[in-house]
């Protein structure tokens, strides 16, 4: 039998500078492609999801490259130690033994679990399983105190994130080559499951879908970042949230690009790293508070808040936009995040929980790290959070990034007319009430 690597696609759908990849293919054996429609993920999800449609025309994208250079890439969908079983099943019938299995890893509570059992099933198998660093620049052990802990805010983890990589040998930025042809085992495997085959409406694939995040990015957008970034009306983002979170792009290669014209948004994506170190350190914030005496606060449960919430009609314009243009494009601009995010907490005292899994729920960019750290921080709970005290005024916030109303015309066509909402909640009294209850909760922890 010939001996082949396995290379296992998670959230890295590209063959260009890919770590996990790159080390497939240097250890000496040809190497076969595999991805799973993982059904413990896709199975929760409702059947018209634009994210398994970017992920299915990125796969398919994918499977397209592996073909021209002369490759494979498996597809299956199922539970991922099954499919994976299949796969090296399906590998040895035709005379190629798998001797290494490589894959990147990820860091949240789910895949850590997941590649523990891959782990343990691929060493009774006699195969090595090997993971990379290919999601962040700076892996969560990398970046410590001096006594060997986690930092827990973030600007000193941002400045020993530039001291270690300061100190490194090998530049951590750097880039490496895709693997050309000639680096690939030529395997049969079944076609792609089309997204109905997996319960999928076939308009989940649609790319007008994730239309807001499918532009070139220019150099010229992160020069400008720093003085455009919170002015909702323009496109002064990058929109690369959703390509990191699938790594449909590189994080060094964007990385490098921060280097050279923006140190600002290379800070945000520090930041990005900095919410992933919590998570694999502190594995319970991704349900808890991060600050457990802050799971003391006495959440109202307003469902009828909450549902004005959801659907854009609070009565705060800038609110009611960030909301409808959520639901409508599966985005919100990063300054509404936190007007909105404030103002489910603090205005409406509701559990940052309930926000966190809508947002979940809609966000086509939706990263666990990065959105439990967001909430936690407007709700005062997490690590390097607001502190409780701290109310957004939606509508300071609006006359300070939205003077003109650009972008809340746009999304809240009747505001200014008789037909708009009235304000669900008064703004000063929201506000005391806030602190009145985070206060008393906390008094005694």
């Amino acid at each position: 039998m010939s001996t082949v690597s396995l290379f296992w696609h998670r959230r890295d759908l590209r063959l260009e500078d890919n770590l996990g990849l790159a080390a497939a293919r240097n250890a000496g054996h040809p190497v076969v492609g595999f991805f799973c429609f993982d059904r413990h993920i896709l199975n929760r999800l409702p059947a018209l999801d634009r994210r398994v449609g970017f992920i299915h025309h990125h796969v398919e994208r994918l499977q397209a490259s592996y073909h021209s250079d002369g490759g494979t890439l498996l597809v299956a969908h199922g539970h991922p130690l099954e499919s994976l079983q299949s796969a090296v099943d399906q590998l040895r019938q035709q005379g190629s033994d798998v001797a290494h299995i490589h894959a990147n890893r990820d860091y949240a509570p789910y895949p850590v679990k997941r590649d523990a059992e891959i782990g343990q099933w691929c060493h009774a198998q006699g195969i090595t399983f090997h993971l990379h660093d290919d999601h962040v620049v700076m892996p969560p052990e990398a970046v410590l105190k001096d006594d060997g802990t986690p930092y827990t805010v973030f600007t000193p983890y941002s400045r020993k994130w530039h001291k270690v990589r300061d100190a490194m040998a090998h530049d951590p930025l750097s880039t490496v080559d895709s693997p050309g042809a000639g680096s690939w085992a030529k395997v049969t495997g079944a076609a792609l499951p089309s997204l109905t085959d997996m319960g999928f409406d076939a308009e989940s694939g649609n790319p007008e879908g994730w239309k807001a995040f499918d532009f070139p990015l220019q150099d010229a957008t992160i020069k400008r970042y720093e003085e455009r970034r919170d002015i909702p009306s323009q496109t002064g983002t990058t929109r690369m949230s959703l390509h990191l979170r699938f790594g449909t792009v590189s994080i060094r290669a964007l990385a490098q690009r921060g280097m050279a014209h923006s140190e600002k948004w290379l800070t945000e994506l520090i930041w990005r790293e900095f919410y992933q170190a919590i998570l694999h350190h502190f594995p319970h914030s991704a349900s808890d508070a991060f600050r457990a005496k802050y799971d003391r606060i006495p959440w109202r449960q307003d469902e009828d808040g909450f549902a004005a919430w959801c659907a854009g009609q609070t009565g705060y314009p800038l609110v009611d936009a960030g909301m409808r243009e959520l639901n409508t494009t599966g985005f919100m601009h990063n300054r509404v995040r936190m007007v909105v995010a404030s103002f489910l907490c603090k205005h409406l005292l509701v559990d940052w929980r309930w926000g966190e899994r809508y947002f979940a729920e809609k966000l086509l960019d939706y990263e666990l790290a990065s959105n439990v750290g967001g909430w936690q921080w407007a709700s005062g709970s997490g690590c390097d959070a607001a502190p409780y005290f701290r109310v957004f005024n939606p509508e300071s916030q609006m006359k300070k990034f939205d003077p003109k109303g650009v972008y809340v015309k746009k999304w809240v066509p009747e505001w200014g007319t008789a037909d708009y909402a009235a304000p669900i909640v008064e703004h000063k009294m929201a506000r005391q009430r806030a602190i009145d209850t985070y206060k008393a909760a906390l008094a005694d922890a």
